[in-house]
């Protein structure tokens, strides 16, 4: 029966162990070599073509969102599972932007982190519950932001892109040859229709929109 071979990257040798000595226990499961920063893992990657490598996020120097983004980029056979302390949305959207395959918090079980690893190596996604909820609750904000872009009026609309295209609240009174106070009350009424709370996350929106490119 052909290995799993695992790449185990850890900046705490004691937590490098601990894994090391509950996947021994799995026939199917060998740990090939281990890494103890980013660049150490892409290195021994691209050396030895692990099945798996089991990343963390926060490491010194290179760190494990980065590592994940090259290894996936220069390794694509090699499939990642982040395996970190933590257990937040943005880390979890990060991880899986940059190309890993799974994302389980250092509080799993020992037989989940068996069935992620598994599962990756099947070609199969592993998403912890948590994991699980942040790309749902993330998917509806899309998705809600899309619905609610059909209610802006005109105005609204005209606004928002000369926002995301730089102009401040005075050079747009000015273009549109309206009132301070108006586009101050136009921008709020934005901010309240898309469940936005400021200018970057508008910006963000617009962009995310097509309603302005970076090159504009």
């Amino acid at each position: 029966m052909d290995k799993i071979k695992v790449l185990l990257v850890d900046d705490h040798a004691i937590m490098r162990d601990g894994i090391r000595a509950l996947l021994s226990l799995q026939e199917d499961i060998e740990i090939i070599a281990d890494a103890s920063n980013g660049q150490d893992a892409l290195e021994s990657t691209l050396l030895l073509l692990p099945d798996v490598v089991l990343m963390d996020i926060a490491m010194p120097g290179m760190d494990g969102l980065e590592a994940t983004r090259r290894i996936t980029k220069q390794s694509p056979q090699t499939k990642v599972l982040i395996l970190t302390q933590h257990d937040n949305k943005e880390y979890i959207l990060s991880a899986i932007k940059a190309g890993a395959a799974g994302y389980l918090p250092k509080k799993a079980l020992g037989s989940e982190l068996v069935s992620a690893i598994r599962s990756v190596h099947h070609g199969d996604s592993f998403l912890y519950p948590s994991a699980a909820t942040a790309l749902m609750e993330d998917y509806r904000q899309q998705a809600k932001g899309e619905d609610t872009y059909d209610q802006l009026t005109a105005r609204e609309r005209e606004i928002l892109k000369l926002i995301a295209e730089g102009h401040t609240s005075h050079e747009i009174a000015s273009l549109l040859f309206i009132s301070l106070k108006t586009v101050s009350g136009h921008r709020s009424r934005l901010m309240d229709k898309l469940g936005l709370s400021n200018r970057t996350e508008l910006i963000k929106y617009a962009l995310r929109k097509g309603l302005v490119n970076l090159d504009s």
